[in-house]
């Protein structure tokens, strides 16, 4: 009787069983943690940084400020899609570029795989696609406002394919940085010191703007880039929470050292501007927070939350040095600090988890120098080393290369008439 009693409850629930559409593996809660943080950091691009960027320009280049956000997000994502994610994720080669074996997505499925074990391969891949394309969209802030069209059509596919890729290969995909040992939770050096080494080196190669040192150059609507801001804190907790690839403990430890951080910067940025200007301003808050953020992304899975406040605080302060104080003694341009920002606080970002990451927080880091591994401190500072350089040296050969073909920067009265008429006939504002 017990027999056939099971049997037929067998029966009942083999449909269900069969075609459930689960393939085996996939945690739900995950999955959906993992696509709504993706979301998130679409967010931080469009309309988040493109916001933010756009009310540091003067009008005149406000759309096309917007413009180069929303072409990074459409370009990017096709050429993660045909071969972006190949390179970054494929088969190691050397330690130093992912093969060919996915290209077009080829075996990027519905089933886990690409790093994760309990969400789709496509979810992964989709998540990854996000980083590369905030990351491109940063570089748009050091040549703000003098910078073609074209060229940053160029710059982007040539940019994403030859610098991030493979450094996210080296960090996240199996290459050399990564089994050396170093960490980066979230993009501290595959990201943040990599755009802003890279928008350095344009800064440089494009020049200074026309009037640059005489002219005022004022942000022209502090609420855009206070909205922008808003939304980079906001869609920052999928940025950093949702490298945790699930919906765990460690995304919880992630989402509130994301806080903690942004914060304790915000603090530490207006109050060394109040000592050294006299009044602190909401420019600088918002600065400040970027800051903190950036800073945060590498050790986001690694540190706990009095650590978080210390890398926040010192992350305020060392930024704003680095805008109000090192741009303006070696004169080059960074036109929206990408630089100041976010390779600064990339580099403290990752030398700082190299002094704070603990295995009580996450077993399967490191212990920091400060917990008595001194050993990833200088893991940390070789990958920040390497990092900095190939992506500053690529940067400028790539630039180069546009600048002799068709051109880096618009003619001198496209510039004073501004981009948004010359390269886009529009204008952002009617009155």
């Amino acid at each position: 009787m017990k027999t056939a009693l099971y049997a037929l409850l067998f029966l009942v629930l083999l449909p269900s069983l069969a075609f459930s559409g689960e393939e085996p593996g996939i945690d739900t809660g995950d999955t959906a943690w993992v696509l709504v943080s993706s979301a998130f950091v679409l967010l931080m691009t469009a309309p988040g940084l493109a916001l933010f960027y756009s009310g540091l320009v003067r009008r005149k280049n406000v759309l096309s400020t917007i413009m180069q956000s929303f072409a990074a997000l459409s370009i990017v994502s096709i050429q993660w899609v045909l071969w972006g994610y190949s390179l970054a994720f494929g088969p190691d080669r050397w330690g130093l570029v992912g093969g060919f074996e996915l290209i077009g997505l080829n075996g990027v499925g519905q089933e886990p795989g690409g790093y994760a074990a309990t969400i789709p391969h496509q979810a992964f891949m989709v998540f990854q696609m996000m980083f590369a394309v905030i990351t491109v969209a940063i570089i748009t802030g050091a040549v703000a406002e003098r910078m073609k069209f074209s060229a940053f059509v160029a710059f982007s596919v040539l940019w994403t394919t030859l610098v991030y890729d493979p450094l996210a290969h080296w960090v996240w995909g199996g290459g050399w940085i990564g089994k050396m040992g170093a960490l980066d939770f979230a993009g501290g050096t595959v990201v943040h010191i990599s755009s802003g080494v890279a928008a350095l080196a344009a800064a440089i190669v494009a020049g200074r703007r026309r009037g640059y040192g005489t002219d005022l150059m004022l942000p022209h609507n502090l609420p855009l880039t206070l909205i922008g801001a808003g939304l980079l804190w906001f869609g920052w907790f999928g940025f950093n929470a949702g490298s945790a690839l699930g919906a765990n403990g460690l995304a919880a430890t992630a989402f509130m050292v994301t806080n903690t951080a942004a914060a304790a910067a915000a603090l530490s940025w207006i109050a060394v501007e109040w000592l050294h200007r006299g009044k602190p301003t909401l420019l600088g808050l918002a600065s400040g927070i970027v800051a903190g953020l950036v800073a945060i992304t590498p050790a986001a899975g690694f540190v706990g939350p009095v650590s978080s406040i210390l890398i926040g605080f010192a992350a305020g302060a060392v930024c704003y040095l680095a805008v109000a104080l090192l741009k303006p003694l070696l004169g080059y341009d960074d036109s929206l600090d990408a630089f100041g920002i976010h390779g600064v606080g990339g580099v403290w970002g990752a030398v700082a988890t190299g002094l704070f990451a603990s295995t009580a927080i996450n077993a399967g880091g490191a212990d920091g120098l400060f917990f008595g591994g001194a050993g990833l401190l200088w893991k940390q500072l070789i990958a920040v080393g390497a990092s900095a350089l190939y992506a500053f040296v690529l940067t400028l050969m790539i630039l180069k290369v546009i600048d002799w073909t068709i051109g880096l920067r618009v003619a001198e009265e496209e510039e004073i008439q501004g981009l948004d008429i010359t390269q886009h006939s529009e204008s952002g504002y009617s009155l």
